[in-house]
């Protein structure tokens, strides 16, 4: 059964409406590559936009539950068992370049784990979402895992580092160790449809390190309902503290966690 529960609702609706402010600029900023303007200030402006209506439609619904955003931070609420967990506009360099691949990311953790994700791809309609034991969903369609094996038929994804940021010499042990054991390596520049792809079975497994909680804390969940395995990589279970990830079917994320330690 796909019928969203109330909470899911709160959250779909927010994320659609703040999509409809991303389409547009996300229009705009086409335009503003074509005239060769400094879009940056641009994209930062559509960032803090979406996560303002967010924000508002979120704590309306539910007053008094905390907020952490990839824009404003922590922000306390009075009941301090949930937390909403934000991300705006995960894949901000594919945004700014006017590549149609990013997403709004809506996570509700209740007393430390991830009970409600939304991931939603505004270019591609396509509407992530999973509430703790109930299944995941793309619209109104069911998600399952993929069902591959083996390594040398799967496509996985990753992330790779890029300036000021994360472990390059680590990075490239890793796609050593797994690029030559598989059919595919992509990076589409987006840690929430990464999971969410998992989720659906595009891709047969993700892993990627030096990401935040607002990147994964969906999608974590989206993978865990589809009937996948989430852990660090190192294969540790707090996955949002640590903020690396590996995630995949149940015959493959073991797999691909052994590649990684391989690589050490």
């Amino acid at each position: 059964m796909s019928t969203q529960s109330a909470l899911l609702k709160v959250m779909s609706d927010a994320a659609r409406k703040a999509a409809r402010g991303l389409n547009r600029d996300f229009g705009e900023l086409a335009e503003l590559q074509v005239a060769k303007k400094a879009p940056a200030d641009f994209v930062s402006a559509a960032d803090l936009k979406a996560e303002q209506t967010i924000f508002e439609m979120l704590t309306k619904a539910r007053p008094g539950y905390g907020f952490l955003g990839e824009e404003r931070g922590m922000i306390e609420g009075t009941d301090k068992t949930h937390t909403w967990i934000v991300d705006p506009l995960d894949g901000t360099t594919n945004f700014l370049h006017a590549i149609p691949h990013f997403a709004i990311n809506i996570a509700l953790q209740r007393e430390g784990a991830v009970v409600a994700a939304v991931t939603f791809n505004p270019v591609s309609n396509e509407l992530f979402w999973a509430e703790k034991g109930k299944g995941a969903f793309v619209n109104d369609k069911r998600l399952r895992v993929a069902a591959r094996t083996r390594m040398d038929e799967a496509v996985l994804a990753t992330g790779i580092p890029f300036l000021g940021h994360g472990q390059h010499a680590t990075f490239l042990k890793e796609l050593h160790q797994v690029s030559q054991r598989v059919a595919g390596v992509r990076r589409f520049g987006s840690a929430a449809l990464d999971l969410a792809w998992v989720a659906a079975g595009r891709y047969d497994a993700y892993w990627e390190r030096d990401l935040k909680a607002w990147d994964i804390g969906a999608g974590i969940l989206l993978v865990t309902e589809a009937g996948g395995r989430v852990t660090d990589c190192d294969g540790e279970e707090r996955v949002l503290e640590r903020g690396s990830v590996c995630a995949g079917n149940l015959e493959l994320q073991p797999q691909l966690l052994e590649r990684l330690r391989q690589a050490r």
